[in-house]
């Protein structure tokens, strides 16, 4: 460019520093802020009058991003109404979250809006899921914008094909799917031999696998069959005696799903893996259910509480549907109502991106931030959850360090606290988290208190209790669950926000109170 322009000096070019969200695509932020050094003539006219959103979101967002050091400085403004204020929403788990939302689109509606006023906002495509069975419940129809609908990602259906197997042999479509997946070197030339046999002798298709002696031409790939069957009643066989959470891991370990998924290009691999863990917490999230309902946990009803939501086909273009988004992808475009859901540190920003060494990265995120919030044309809704499951375990969250960065006075905080059914409320009395939740309610805007080290004075006092936000050098952040005295030494136990539950000594564990 510099060649090109460097004669008539006739060089335009149109960027926002504050919206630059592709890094991991290879996009450089240094191509705008250094332009003026690469080009020191340049004339730079700023454009900072927004004609979409109110006065209030765009207060909101010009507090976000101005916590950011890598940017020009510039003030979105508008002669648009000041609106009404951002809210803030702080609920106890994530389904609650997505029942919410889907509970406030249903009101709007009622009161004579559009679903398509409407787009639920998201870090990852793993996070549909809760929002995708909520409004199937809710009947609100709904389309997943720069993605597939999560049970009709490959991933998810691969594993569910498993499933569907394991449970009965009978789903010959399932079956196909997966005898070559991972890649065992049983070629479509085979299964297609394998189906015509089984169709002119009337059986199934796993009956066909189990009697290769009537198929000709099988003696090449007869030893990968026996293997992939010989895999499948291995996995029956565990059924009796393993959680449906357990043998899920099971079937990812054994067929070394995950080798493959690791061979992917790392954002794509990435973004499989989180769908993956996505589908072990529903499973968890399944079982818990049934354990609390006093009902049988199922493979078959797993898979057919699955399919109520997994056989909706994509919608029609035509219809008024909610928009389902991340929110890369919902750069450029805007609706009159956004609720950005997630908004929890270790989930948005991410854990990564908090404990990273470059601060670019956290810088991204806040980035990311702004753009979601500058979608919103009238209404703006954000929302986090104080637990939430995660590969199957329980973990807890404070609200993301940008929801404390918008002054309270733009804020409406709503349901901060909000209270547990009774039998949740009993469960949790029983449970070793109830006084780490009582701290997190109380907790909501307290990301910037400086941490500081604790002492241990003759084995006898620790400077954090039962309870507290820590930090771990390798672990990250956690929450206190339980503490031990013994001798000179504690044991504690911490639930580490990307580590889960871990037990250590005190005077070994260099925790750091937040």
């Amino acid at each position: 460019m510099s060649l090109l322009a460097g004669k008539y000096k006739n060089l335009c070019v149109v960027g926002d520093d504050d919206q630059s969200i592709y890094k991991f695509r290879g996009a450089n932020i240094k191509n705008i802020l250094n332009f003026e050094k690469v080009f020191p003539e340049a004339l730079v006219i700023k454009l900072e009058q927004n004609y979409r959103s109110t006065g209030t979101i765009l207060d909101a967002a010009n507090a976000v991003i101005r916590n950011n050091y890598g940017r020009k400085d510039k003030t979105l403004w508008t002669k648009n109404p000041m609106g009404e204020k951002v809210v803030f929403h702080s609920f106890e788990t994530g389904v609650e979250e997505a029942c919410y939302v889907a509970n406030s689109i249903k009101k709007q509606i009622e009161n004579g809006g559009s679903y398509n006023d409407h787009a639920v906002l998201y870090r990852t495509n793993a996070q549909s899921r809760l929002f995708e069975e909520q409004f199937v419940a809710a009947n609100i129809p709904y389309k997943i914008v720069g993605g597939v609908n999560f049970y009709s990602r490959k991933e998810i259906k691969d594993l569910l094909a498993y499933l569907k197997t394991i449970d009965s042999a009978r789903d010959d479509l399932a079956l196909r799917r997966i005898i070559n997946v991972p890649k065992r070197g049983i070629g479509l030339t085979t299964v297609n031999k394998i189906a015509e046999s089984a169709a002119a002798r009337d059986i199934g298709f796993y009956e066909a696998l189990e009697s290769l002696d009537f198929i000709p031409g099988m003696v090449r790939s007869e030893a990968k069959i026996h293997t992939f069957v010989s895999t499948i009643e291995y996995f029956k066989s565990l059924l009796p005696r393993l959680s449906l959470f357990d043998l899920m891991k099971e079937v990812i370990e054994a067929t070394g799903y995950m080798d493959e998924i690791h061979k992917e290009e790392e954002e794509v691999a990435r973004t499989r893996s989180e769908n993956i863990d996505e589908l072990l917490s529903k499973i968890a999230s399944y079982e818990e259910a049934c354990q609390v309902a006093g009902e049988e946990v199922t493979l078959s009803g797993f898979l057919t509480e699955v399919a109520l939501v997994a056989d909706i086909d994509s919608l029609d273009e035509s219809l008024d549907y909610v928009v389902l988004m991340t929110l890369h992808g919902a750069k450029g475009l805007e609706f009159p109502h956004v609720y950005m859901a997630g908004m929890e540190d270790g989930l948005f920003p991410s854990f990564m991106n908090i404990t990273s060494d470059d601060p670019d990265e956290l810088e991204e995120e806040r980035r990311l931030c702004y753009v979601g919030i500058t979608r919103a044309k009238k209404r703006l809704t954000l929302s986090s959850a104080n637990r939430r499951m995660l590969r199957g375990e329980m973990h807890f969250f404070k609200p993301s360090r940008f929801v404390e960065e918008i002054p309270k006075e733009l804020l409406e905080l709503a349901g901060i606290q909000i209270r547990p059914s009774k039998e949740e409320e009993e469960r949790v009395k029983t449970s070793d988290f109830s006084k780490a939740k009582e701290v997190f309610k109380s907790q909501v805007f307290s990301h910037k208190k400086q941490p500081r080290q604790f002492t241990v004075n003759s084995g006898k006092t620790l400077d954090y209790q039962v309870g507290d936000r820590v930090s771990h050098s390798k672990m990250g952040e956690g929450i206190v669950l339980e503490i031990n005295e013994g001798g000179r030494d504690f044991e504690v136990t911490v639930n580490f926000h990307n580590g889960g539950v871990k037990k250590m000594f005190s005077s070994f564990a260099k925790l750091v109170k937040i």
